[in-house]
């Protein structure tokens, strides 16, 4: 009996040892937008502190396509295991069911699991440096004084330039005209021009005008001045109940269970909690936010909400 338990063993011993050698299941992140934006960079800057607090590989996947609903979609279909997770923008989750509707292949709420938010991403009102105001308030005046001559630019219709420009109208009790274009880059340079009065840009892409003084920053759309822009107000302070910001959030496919979405959310809450990372993101305008799986659900639902109510009210439509 006691050679036959040894030979047993020692014939099991090569298959438990080939089982440990095998690697962990790959975590694929899906960023729906091409390689080089925002969301792309933070889910690189995430991925090696998930795989070291995970203990598995991470691959981060772009599938970009039908304003991130090619991206979205892939995760849905995804097994609920945790292994696939879409790290988005709020335009994906909170703006697209506003104007896409039944068009949308997919329901945020029935579909996807939040996960964390990981990043609120203000955007800085900047004027060309020929308009004559300095400030909020003198720029609100203008427009009064001019009514339906200031225009604002944004990289499309429905995105969160769009909407901070209606919710600047409705809240200033003005009437500046939008003006969309195909991408940041041209919305930002005909401000730059002087073609366009002005824009809501995203700091990553406008610091270098802010810098080189070839746009004046006026105001950021946070409720609180942004720690990059200290010097540049708040629009709150002007306009009191004005905030909106674009942010990024992670999440699931709906059903992922309760314990792997709370082992994802504490990774990446300790990994936002390193100042190294924190910096890399506020050089690109973002700042660190994470939340509870809970309270990140109520957030969405809050935001969305917001969101709509600025579509309806500005009778904002998709572009075909």
């Amino acid at each position: 009996m006691h050679r036959r338990a040894l030979l047993a063993t020692a014939t099991l011993l090569p298959a438990a040892a080939a089982r440990a050698q095998q690697p962990a299941r790959a975590l694929h992140i899906i960023v729906p937008f091409p390689p080089g934006g925002g969301v792309d960079i933070v889910a690189r800057l995430l991925a090696e502190p998930l795989r070291a607090a995970l203990g598995q590989p991470i691959v981060v996947e772009n599938r970009a396509g039908a304003a991130g609903q090619i991206g979205a979609m892939a995760v849905v279909r995804a097994p609920a295991d945790g292994n696939t997770l879409l790290l988005c923008s709020s335009g994906e989750v909170a703006v697209a069911p506003h104007l896409q509707g039944a068009r949308m292949g997919y329901d945020p709420t029935r579909d996807l699991a939040p996960v964390t938010l990981i990043t609120r991403i203000p955007n800085v009102l900047i004027v060309n440096p020929r308009v004559p105001a300095r400030t909020t308030a003198e720029l609100i005046a203008l427009a009064k004084a001019q009514p339906g001559r200031l225009t604002f630019s944004s990289s499309g219709t429905g995105n969160l330039q769009h909407l901070n420009g209606e919710l600047f109208n409705r809240l200033a009790g003005i009437e500046t005209i939008h003006i969309p274009y195909r991408g940041t880059a041209p919305a930002l340079a005909d401000v730059a021009g002087g073609q366009v009065t002005m824009t809501f840009g995203s700091l990553a892409a406008a610091l270098p005008l802010i810098r080189g003084d070839a746009v004046r920053a006026l105001a950021v759309t946070s409720r609180t001045r942004m720690a990059a822009l200290p010097q540049v107000p708040a629009l709150a302070e002007t306009l009191p109940d004005y905030e909106l910001v674009n942010w990024f959030g992670l999440f699931a496919p709906a059903g992922t269970p309760p314990e792997r979405i709370a082992a994802i959310n504490t990774a990446i809450a300790n990994a936002l909690r390193d100042p190294a990372l924190a910096a890399k993101l506020l050089d690109q305008g973002a700042e660190a936010a994470p939340l509870p799986p809970a309270e990140f659900a109520r957030f969405v639902a809050s935001e969305s909400e917001k969101f709509g109510r600025i579509i309806r009210d500005g009778n904002i439509r998709a572009e075909d």
